[in-house]
């Protein structure tokens, strides 16, 4: 606490530090006039920032109503050109930038920390102090309804992302809100659903990419999430916020809530909660008076008051007046970053590129192309600078005929699908633009199923009986099935690539840009093969997240399963080949770094982009194990015939499972795996490391656990024998031949078996204090 913190601390009375944690309005924190404590803003969103000039400049009068209305705003309400561009809206229009789901398949850290710049540039423009957002909760299943606004089922790829965002953008003096921690993964009942996850699955896979983030980041706050975490509000969780958050990761920031995510702020500030958002006068009574009677000590009270003191100083360090900002060449950024995280998923007989000026006619079919869907719908909805539409820009490369295809009414406009048909029948290829449902989810609500609009199915359908030559572009907010996928010869998936998605996508189809872009989340054939399928959404307000570690591609490979499109897919106009991969040692231990290099070629005949991806797995596990895991990747741009070597460094923590009883990470001694690859399914290279961990993994056991397993345990041998010769007045060795040759067989638990087979007569906690021995010894031998 430097000086100037403590001094203003002294002078603080208890309403005013009540005051200081509390929000003033929707989107403020409190000034303190007396003291001279400045306020400063905060707003959403996650790739784009919403300036609401009323709720920000004019927020005396707020309600909570108004909160309401911008989580359930559509995305849908700003579809048309004329609506974008409409300076009576309540919000000032920024740049938006393509959402989550979409920037998560450019799988570019330099160009995401790019975005953040961006993004930072435009708050200081704005007055923005905080920027709510990166949100890179896990997409634990393609039906959530913010799973567009999230990067990945992968926590490699979400954390790395994240970090990259948050350097750029606090570069810039902005400070960021990595969300939402922890948990958030689905829409349906998200404020009182409790997510029942065991305690390896929360680390390994729920945890780690804000753990990644934190720790490379330093993110200036954290917004706690709105649901449960085993039965306990996240945003009242001390084990998560203040024991995993800042004693484990060493990380010292403002802890905020989500909005009106706080039910009982006594116990919210005891558990590390700093910042509750919004204003909420009862919230600040009971905290005054739970300190007064003593339930809320004052040194907690004060150590929040303090984290939120450090930050307005970094606040008002880093503020800066922009009176203007160039924000077309953040279109143009929107623009690069769309066409770098498109992924193309099919390209049978080279179908793609299309010819710009050739003689080929090119039919354009649906509605998306004329009124491009770019964003997700709820908190963080943006209203862009501009649009760019695709079919003006597809006509800048050649002569088309457009039709609509499909109205937005929801139902089948056969006069529309029958234009269709004939403006396809006279094309030599068919583009058609199509979509997933605008308002049927985004914040508070979950999607109904995976497919497109059904009209937009059946006009696939149709169009494929009519053309041999047909492309979809899909803008979808999450993953999609994929029924039709046999009948056509291209698939593009956008996602919501944001305003710049209409030159993007041209210039993709007309092969001004390669494609570079992979999946960062599975394709499933159908919803019912989904990982979370059975548990989803929950009932009785318990979501069970029953597959455990197993999310997303580890689930598919585990049980041997094709899904429509794997893990890390996306194709190229180009080809790339990997060789000559080498390890710095086959023999690694826990002081050591792993470094591995792979040559990298494109063998193909135009410039194009790679992503290579490092998988671990572990080749003997003695227990559960995914398949394999995601550890590293880079993307790296190549002229035709060029090579480049591309190197990654992997740390002892990269071969390591989570350990509930032991509560660490550990490192099982044995062979692992390296492995490079394409996709999680299109593994080229690997390489086997020996992994000297100076530790054996044997299994906490109980009274209850077979004899068997306990003498697995050399320490459960020994005092299991002592006690034998102890109680029989034998000696150790015959007690010794006696396991071996009487017990090891038993398939009861060691308490029943020793009562049965040998008749023992044991005092009241004996055998419990044995197995109680064996335990301690087992973890302070793993801790060496």
């Amino acid at each position: 606490m430097n000086k100037q913190v403590k001094t203003i601390l002294e002078k603080l009375t208890l309403e005013e530090k009540v005051a200081l944690l509390t929000g003033k309005g929707l989107w403020r924190s409190a000034a303190n006039h007396r003291l001279n404590i400045p306020d400063f803003v905060m707003t959403d969103g996650t790739y784009g920032v919403r300036y609401n000039v009323e709720q920000i400049e004019e927020g005396q009068t707020w309600s909570i109503t108004d909160f309401f209305d911008i989580t359930t705003q559509s995305s849908g309400t700003f579809l048309s050109t004329e609506e974008y561009n409409d300076s009576s809206r309540k919000s000032k229009p920024a740049t938006c930038f393509p959402n989550g789901s979409s920037l998560g398949c450019s799988w570019d850290k330099n160009l995401v920390e790019q975005m953040g710049e961006g993004l930072g540039k435009e708050c200081q423009y704005f007055g923005v102090d905080v920027l709510l957002g990166p949100g890179i909760n896990t997409r634990r299943t393609p039906l959530g309804g913010r799973g567009y606004e999230y990067y990945s089922e992968d926590p490699v790829v979400s954390g790395e992302l994240a970090a990259s965002l948050i350097h750029g953008l606090q570069s810039q003096g902005v400070g960021a809100s990595l969300k939402h921690f922890a948990c958030n993964n689905s829409e349906i009942f998200r404020t009182t659903m409790d997510s029942i996850i065991e305690e390896r699955a929360l680390r390994e896979i729920y945890l780690q990419g804000f753990e990644i983030a934190v720790k490379k980041s330093k993110p200036w706050t954290i917004m706690s999430s709105y649901n449960k975490l085993n039965g306990i509000k996240a945003s009242e969780h001390k084990e998560l916020l203040n024991h995993i958050l800042r004693d484990e990761w060493g990380w010292d920031g403002v802890i905020v809530s989500d909005w009106g995510g706080i039910s009982n702020r006594p116990q919210s500030i005891l558990a590390g909660s700093d910042l509750d958002m919004p204003e909420s006068k009862h919230n600040m009574e009971s905290l005054i008076t739970a300190v007064n009677k003593g339930i809320v000590p004052m040194a907690v009270v004060d150590d929040s008051c303090t984290r939120m003191l450090e930050l307005i100083n970094k606040i008002m360090e880093h503020r800066k007046e922009v009176n203007s900002l160039d924000f077309s060449q953040h279109h143009r950024l929107a623009r690069k970053i769309a066409s770098e995280s498109m992924v193309l998923l099919k390209n049978e007989g080279s179908i793609l590129p299309l010819h710009a000026g050739s003689n080929e006619h090119i039919a354009v079919i649906g509605r998306v192309a004329k009124v491009p869907v770019i964003q997700g719908s709820g908190c963080a909805t943006t209203i862009p600078t501009s649009v760019d539409i695709p079919l003006d820009f597809i006509e800048q490369y050649a002569n088309v005929t457009y039709a609509d295809g499909y109205a937005d009414s929801g139902n089948v406009n056969s006069e529309l699908l029958e234009e269709a048909l004939s403006v396809a029948k006279g094309a030599d290829k068919v583009v058609v633009f199509v979509s997933t449902e605008i308002d049927d989810d985004g914040e508070g609500a979950d999607r109904k199923h995976l497919g497109l609009i059904r009209e937009h199915e059946i006009l696939i359908e149709e169009l494929s009986k009519v053309s041999d030559n047909v492309i979809v572009v899909i803008a979808n907010s999450e993953v999609v099935t994929m029924p039709w996928i046999h009948n056509v010869q291209g698939v593009l998936m956008m996602f919501y690539a944001g305003q710049g998605m209409g030159s993007a996508v041209a210039d993709i189809l007309f092969g001004k840009v390669n494609p570079s872009g992979k999946l960062s989340a599975t394709v499933p054939i159908t919803l019912e093969e989904t990982p979370a399928f059975l548990h989803y959404p929950g009932e009785h307000k318990k979501h069970i997240y029953s597959e455990g570690i197993y999310v997303g591609y580890r689930y598919y490979d585990k049980r041997k399963m094709t899904p429509q499109y794997p893990f890390g897919y996306g194709l190229s106009y180009t080809n790339f080949t990997y060789s000559n991969m080498r390890v710095s040692t086959n023999h690694m231990d826990a002081h050591d770094t792993l470094v591995v290099e792979v040559d990298v070629t494109n063998s193909g005949k135009v410039f194009g982009k790679e992503i290579i991806q490092l998988y671990v797995k572990e080749c003997d596990p003695e227990i559960h194990r995914t398949e394999q895991d995601l550890r590293a990747f880079h993307k790296v741009d190549l002229s035709p015939n060029e090579t480049k070597t591309v190197s990654f460094q992997l740390s002892f923590r990269d071969f390591a499972f989570y350990h509930p009883p032991l509560k660490d990470w550990v490192v099982s001694q044995g062979n692992f795996e390296i492995r490079l690859g394409k996709s999680s399914r299109d593994i080229l290279l690997t390489e086997k490391v020996f992994i000297d961990s100076n530790m054996v993994y044997y299994p906490i056991v109980t009274t209850e656990t077979e004899c068997s397993i306990i003498v697995q345990n050399p320490f459960g041998l020994k005092r299991l024998a002592e006690l034998i010769s102890s109680k029989l007045n034998i000696s150790y060795e015959q007690s010794i031949d006696i396991i071996n040759t009487q017990l090891v067989a038993s398939f009861y638990g060691i308490a029943q078996t020793l009562s049965i087979i040998l008749d023992l007569k044991l005092s009241n906690g004996e055998l419990e204090s044995v197995i109680e021995d064996i335990n301690r010894e087992t973890l302070k031998n793993m801790r060496r």
